[in-house]
């Protein structure tokens, strides 16, 4: 009970120790740990998180891993609990054949915040292994006349395990005759010596059998037994003897199998059968055994295997030389094994990103790579670099670790996919390389706001589209990836003739297409300009905007609007009788001036130009009308043949397509007196085919003219006088005779000629004294297009109106009379007019009607 509790506070102590020593270690990045051999899969090597420091949440959130050297993993991570567990059954005797302490190796990898924390496991040993001798049996042949003392080398047994459970001792039973020594070797082995103890007598007993037993230090022991056979012969004076105690050879691994390593030689001084010599292997390790052949004629040891300075680099060996009276002797042979650089440096990535975002700083780590090379010397020193010029680098973390970092920017839109080519090469002649290949993706970064294809768009759209109407599309792209790189198109906000700008035109989301909302109308809105907004997916959103004109072409849609002679008017309305009514004399000359048709229209351009044509007319050739101007002119002499009152319908017409028209009806009436043309126009108040009605409406005319008659009557009367009584005054102040006995009745104003004379932008004033009635002409009355409507703000004067109540009179203004009866006049009369005034009767440009010379 005493010892079991002195073990138990042992084991106590030295798990106490491992522990302080793994705490110590981890504080330097660093962890050890100590474990039999032999435990199950499972089973508990350390808590690593509680060494690490580390909380289990954080243990899984930051991709914990362990790793270990080599092709087989030994260990791993309990997922649930932290702990460092086996994950193979482990043989220390198969793992560290030659090595005292045995250790493995192992790395425990942070992805997240690439670190790494090395762990050394030790093996410890357990008593799991027998001595076991490489001969069970073996046959001793001795001389009958060998000399008590005298000493034989045994075969020595072999014990895997190490320390107290190694070989510790060895025994020997049977007989009398022997006994066993035992000498400490070189390395401190026992190497076990049957001792002749008493003289033998072959005719007393021919034949002995002894055991040979060996045991460790285990608890309990194991042991291993040989059984030896003597045989009793004749005298053998002489044993062999080597020509070296020790034979050393260095052979390079890369030898050929085949080849001779070393020849021993043993020479035996007795004759015939005892002087035969043939050798054996005395002491051999298995993997020596496995790896050299000995030739037991000649001595010479070959190689039958590859040898592998990385496995085993030294192998020793025991040589035994026997005679035929199996008197021996031993040599010793150590060879060791050189390095060859046959071994290329091993990349092993221990943890890697396989994407990256592009807008990671500069010294992110990308990857964690192990380098290792198994050769020696020159030949394992590893030189490591990345082939390529890629915005990576190499930094050496410790020992023969490295980390891949970020050395500049990345744009994903430059390169998305990068393959990072590591190279390492070692220090040998020549030298062997190994690469590895890190394949990354950059993630993207909405870093990239949408760029539009033009810079500026422009579309024309014919007017009276239809509603919902494609006008153009508009395209950007995005540099970006996925949802970063998905566009939607907006419209900024506007108005257009005070309405809102969306509810003329649209432009789909996804496409970029701008629709027309309305029909367009070329003469309200002729240009359209707007901005569009692309915008990405992106978070935050990046946007870009364009600017987009429209412009409304413009369509024949308007027929041309004649102004002038205004359109006629209901029957019922007072003067619609006078409407489009135009006077010309009997006498006029071919091409004077009768009237101008005036129309516009309201598109523009070519759909605008108009022309005129004299459709119909009462007196084909009588009259012509300019093509352009919309000017009436006589196109010959009116005959005394031809009608009174003349009608002509005017075409006018547009250059359009298909062309627009319209017409105007004009009524001339040729009148060489007032009585005719009072005549010609009170014929044109009748319409044929009137109701019943007619005859009360020419009675209420014949009253109104009489009344009309009666005033003009007393007007002119007034006049009169006051003419006469004025008349010494006018005659003086002109220094000619004054114009005497003109009737007052000749000063009448025709509205028909007022309203012509006012669509010429003339300024008219008529009264009953000729020296206040004038004319005046402006400089813009030659035009060939009229304006469509006077200005507001010019009135035409009033007949009757005193013209020196508002301006005053220009001196240099000529007089025309009109109304007058020229065949009434004097030759002084008419002499002082055409001096005063400087009027010519003839001339057209003065647009005046004159009639009765």
């Amino acid at each position: 009970m005493g010892t079991a509790g002195r073990r138990c506070s042992r084991y106590e102590r030295a798990l106490l120790w491992g522990v302080l020593v793994a705490a110590w270690d981890a504080a330097w990045g660093q962890l050890r740990y100590s474990v039999p051999e032999e435990l199950p899969k499972g089973s508990f090597v350390g808590d690593l998180a509680k060494d690490l420091g580390l909380e289990m949440p954080v243990l899984r959130d930051r991709g914990v891993r362990v790793v270990s050297e080599g092709r087989t993993q030994y260990f791993t991570l309990h997922g649930k609990t932290g702990h460092l567990v086996t994950a193979e059954r482990i043989d220390r005797e198969q793992l560290c054949r030659l090595v005292e302490k045995c250790v493995l190796r192992c790395e425990v990898i942070m992805e997240e915040e690439m670190k790494v924390y090395k762990i050394e496991v030790e093996i410890t040993d357990i008593n799991d292994n027998a001595p076991i001798f490489r001969q069970a049996e073996k046959e001793l042949r001795m001389s009958e006349s060998t000399a008590p003392g005298s000493r034989f080398t045994l075969a020595e047994a072999h014990d895997p395990d190490s320390g107290p459970n190694s070989l510790q001792r060895y025994e020997l039973s049977g007989d009398e005759h022997f006994s066993l020594a035992v000498q400490a070797g070189p390395g401190g082995d026992q190497r076990p010596e049957l001792v002749l103890a008493k003289a033998l007598d072959r005719e007393e007993a021919a034949y002995y059998e002894l055991v040979l037993r060996a045991s460790d230090g285990g608890e309990p022991a194991r042991t291993g037994t040989a059984r030896l056979h003597v045989a009793v012969m004749d005298a053998n004076d002489n044993a062999p003897v080597f020509s070296q105690a020790e034979y050393t050879v260095r052979v390079p691994e890369d030898m050929p199998v085949g080849s001779v390593l070393v020849a021993l030689t043993a020479s035996d001084a007795d004759e015939g059968l005892n002087g035969q010599v043939k050798y054996i292997f005395h002491k051999i390790s298995d993997r020596a055994s496995e790896l050299f052949h000995l030739d037991s004629e000649k001595g010479e040891i070959s190689l039958k295997d590859d040898l592998d300075f990385e496995e085993i680099s030294t192998h020793e060996l025991q040589v035994q030389a026997l005679d035929g009276g199996e008197l021996s002797d031993t040599a010793k042979v150590v060879i060791t094994v050189t390095d060859v650089n046959d071994n290329a440096p091993e990349i092993s990535v221990r943890s890697a990103l396989s994407e990256i975002s592009e807008d990671v700083t500069s010294g992110t780590v990308v990857a964690l790579l192990n380098v290792q090379d198994k050769d020696s010397g020159e030949n394992g020193q590893v030189r490591c670099s990345i082939v390529e010029s890629l915005p990576f680098q190499l930094e050496k973390n410790f020992e023969d670790y490295y980390r891949v970092v970020t050395a500049g920017e990345l744009d994903r839109e430059k390169v998305s996919e990068y393959n990072v080519t590591v190279r390492a090469v070692d220090g040998g002649s020549p030298p062997l390389e190994s690469r590895t290949v890190l394949a990354l993706r950059v993630l993207d970064v909405n870093d990239n706001a949408p760029v539009f294809a033009e810079t500026r768009y422009s579309a024309r759209l014919a007017e009276n589209n239809a509603a919902g109407a494609l006008v153009l599309t508009v395209g950007a792209s995005d540099a970006d990836w996925g949802q970063n790189a998905r566009v939607r198109y907006r419209l900024s906000e506007g108005r257009v003739q005070g309405a809102p700008l969306s509810s003329y035109v649209s432009v789909q989301a996804e496409t970029g297409a701008l629709y027309a909302l309305r029909s367009f109308d070329y003469e309200e809105v002729r240009e359209v300009r707007l901005w569009v907004w692309a915008e990405d997916g992106g978070a935050p959103a990046l946007s870009s905007n364009v600017s987009v004109r429209l412009e409304i072409v413009d369509e024949n849609d308007n027929a041309p609007q004649v102004l002038y002679p205004p359109p006629p008017a209901a029957p019922s309305t007072a003067g619609s009788g006078w409407a489009g009514v135009e006077l010309a004399p009997r006498s006029a000359e071919p091409g004077a001036l009768v009237a101008k048709v005036v129309a516009v229209d309201a598109d523009s351009g070519q759909n605008a130009w108009l022309s005129y044509e004299l459709a119909k007319a009462t007196e084909p050739g009588l009259f012509r009308v300019g093509l352009h101007s919309g000017e009436v002119r006589t196109a010959r002499f009116p005959l005394a043949r031809d009608a009174g009152r003349q009608s002509l319908v005017v075409v006018v017409k547009d250059h359009g397509r298909p062309a627009l028209s319209a017409t105007a009806t004009l009524t001339v009436v040729l009148a060489e007196s007032v009585a005719e043309l009072l005549s010609e126009l009170g014929s044109t108040a009748a319409v044929p085919g009137e109701a019943a009605g007619s005859l009360t409406r020419w009675l209420v005319l014949a009253v109104a003219a009489v009344s009309c008659l009666f005033f003009a009557f007393l007007l002119l009367l007034l006049a009169l006088r006051l003419r006469r009584w004025r008349r010494s005054q006018l005659l003086a102040a002109s220094g000619s005779a004054a114009l005497r006995g003109v009737p007052a009745s000749h000063f009448v104003g025709i509205d028909g000629v007022r309203a012509f004379l006012h669509s010429y932008s003339h300024e008219v004033s008529l009264t009953a004294d000729s020296r206040k009635s004038h004319l005046r002409l402006s400089s813009g009355s030659c035009c060939d297009t009229l304006p469509a409507r006077p200005a507001p703000d010019e009135p035409a004067p009033l007949v009757g109106e005193d013209p020196a109540a508002t301006r005053r009179a220009d001196p240099s203004t000529p007089t025309v009379l009109l109304g007058m009866n020229f065949n009434d006049l004097t030759e002084d009369q008419e002499e002082f007019l055409l001096r005063k005034t400087s009027f010519k009767p003839n001339d057209y440009k003065t647009r005046c009607n004159w009639w009765g010379r």
